[in-house]
């Protein structure tokens, strides 16, 4: 490889940070601006799409398996490439963002694999981008040993062989990074500085450790994202001078557009694909999403309502076992988002038996593995699939051909026997506004009533206060749901806040800010597609 040319992007707005420049080289940025330069303009083609699809979607309140694609769903022939060892066990998989206590926390969590976030469970605040690779650099170098100055306790790495193996999860191609512009003024997709910046430092140096550069691609919409994805892969590996096929992605079909091009999204990356994985909130989120003008058929009830036994969700996963394991990829099972408590034995017992059900039932479906959001319970998770899997790595000979889904049954939200109430909408509100406060202050991943929150959480706690009050729902009790409703919870919500958290503390905080945020996405005409572009115009660094 011929060295690059100096990096024409520039880093604007941003404070310097400590070892920046051990992750912001001349030569990551070039690539970087390669990548921006060469894919950038195919991402926003993209996105155009998604909006004209979505106005077809009000237009018909349907969807429907592409025509144009049946061919590839009707050959039988073609399979995605063998998981490399790193990846052929994923029985449990932990979640969470790169700050360096989870990294330590999540590598020695005795789970199959950590999902390094960079999306969901991270704001993306400029030090929490740049420290977040600096973390995992350090990880694989074994130099992120460090004693919490607060606590006092130590934080060290158990030995290689112990350590989860790594799938990082950059931003979905909606989010811009705005710290990092080419000459233009142009922000560079944070999918592509997060990507970027992630294999460009770490490739070579895990295939030295045995492993590879892995990663999750989230909020994919369509086969065609999922080829743009490809294409990356191949340019980036040519790049550094890595095997073709080093490269391994699992795709989250937390879509509903997403969910009727499975097979075309694993056929787009065979020789990079890893599996897909059954997203949970932004799975509904995007149903609200696309669907939020087609009346009364497709209101959603209280998001905890909505288990993952309702038909039509129960529709979405048994369709995407079916889906990898015809096509030799992991099934990759959703989050649980219950989390325990250790001061608390009966929070303890609850989220405990919860979980257990959870994974008890995935396994028993025929996923190869699934998500925890706590250290605590990968035990709990394991022992569901330890007692389907045994010691084999997955299960992807069990290709359910027993399940026969239609198109209709993928979006039969009026299959499910459940209807809004005040708690739902209540609970709502308070999530919303816990939520965005602590994301304006750079935190991604929340605990809030025994729950872990992110950003998909808040995105359907708004969507369905959107939802509920343009559909004109009457709750259970006898309540319509107006903006004014809406307002008088949220204002109840910030009172309360005020009182349990105390006078000056809530002034140190951005309740209020997050309050108008809530409001403002819930009760705008013009839906925001996304709650995180109107708040990272707000958020700080």
């Amino acid at each position: 490889m011929s060295a690059p040319a100096p990096s024409p992007l520039a880093i604007v707005d941003a404070e310097p940070l400590p070892r920046q420049e051990e992750v912001l080289t001349d030569t990551a940025l070039a690539f970087v601006a390669e990548l921006h330069r060469r894919f950038t303009p195919r991402r926003d083609e993209l996105l155009a799409r998604r909006a004209e699809r979505r106005a077809e979607i009000a237009r018909t309140s349907t969807l429907d398996f592409l025509p144009e694609t049946a061919a590839i769903r009707a050959d039988d022939s073609w399979k995605v490439a063998p998981a490399p060892p790193a990846l052929e066990d994923r029985r449990v998989e932990i979640t969470g963002p790169t700050d360096r206590k989870m990294t330590v926390n999540a590598l020695n969590s005795g789970a199959k694999v950590w999902l390094a976030d960079f999306e969901d469970a991270s704001a993306p605040t400029w030090e929490n981008v740049v420290t977040g690779q600096l973390n995992l650099i350090d990880a694989y170098t074994r130099t992120i040993d460090f004693t919490d100055p607060g606590s006092g306790k130590s934080y060290a790495l158990r030995p290689e062989e112990e350590l989860a193996t790594v799938v990082t999860r950059p931003r979905g191609w909606h989010l811009d990074e705005r710290h990092l512009t080419d000459p233009d003024g142009t922000p560079v997709p944070g999918a592509l500085v997060d990507f970027g910046l992630y294999f460009f430092h770490n490739a070579k140096r895990l295939i030295d450790l045995g492993k590879g550069p892995y990663f999750y691609l989230p909020k994919t919409e369509s086969h065609l994202e999922a080829r743009l994805w490809n294409d990356v892969f191949v340019f980036a590996q040519d790049y550094l001078g890595i095997p073709q096929g080093t490269v391994r992605a699992t795709v989250l079909i937390e879509t509903i557009t997403a969910a009727y091009e499975m097979e075309e999204i694993l056929y787009e990356l065979r020789d990079h694909a890893s599996g897909l994985n059954a997203g949970r909130w932004d799975y509904l989120f995007s149903i609200v999403k696309n669907f939020r003008d087609g009346g009364e058929k497709f209101v959603l009830p209280d998001r905890n309502a909505v288990t993952m036994t309702a038909p039509f969700m129960r529709a979405y996963t048994e369709l995407l076992v079916r889906t990898c394991h015809k096509r030799g990829a992991h099934a990759i099972g959703g989050m649980a988002a219950f989390i325990p408590s250790r001061r608390d034995a009966e929070v303890n017992k609850v989220a405990f038996e919860k979980v257990r059900a959870d994974k008890d039932r995935e396994a028993n479906d025929g996923f190869d593995g699934s998500w925890v959001a706590h250290p605590d319970l990968v035990p709990v998770a394991m022992e569901s699939f330890d007692r389907v899997l045994g010691d084999r790595p997955n299960q992807k000979d069990r290709l359910r051909e027993d399940v026969d889904v239609k198109a209709t049954d993928l979006i039969a939200v009026d299959s499910l026997d459940a209807r809004p109430t005040y708690a739902g909408l209540v609970n709502a509100v308070q999530v919303g506004i816990r939520y965005i406060e602590a994301w304006l202050r750079g935190l991604g991943a929340v605990a809030i009533f025994n729950l872990m929150e992110d950003a998909a959480t808040a995105e359907i706690s708004r969507s369905q206060i959107w939802q509920w009050i343009n559909a004109g729902v009457v709750l259970d009790n006898g309540e319509r749901v107006t903006a004014e409703l809406a307002r008088k919870v949220a204002a109840e919500e910030l009172a309360d806040i005020r009182a349990e958290a105390g006078e000056e503390a809530f002034a140190a905080g951005n309740w209020q800010q997050a309050h108008d945020l809530l409001l403002k996405v819930a009760l705008d005409e013009d839906y925001a597609d996304f709650l995180t572009l109107p708040a990272y115009e707000q958020l700080k660094g």
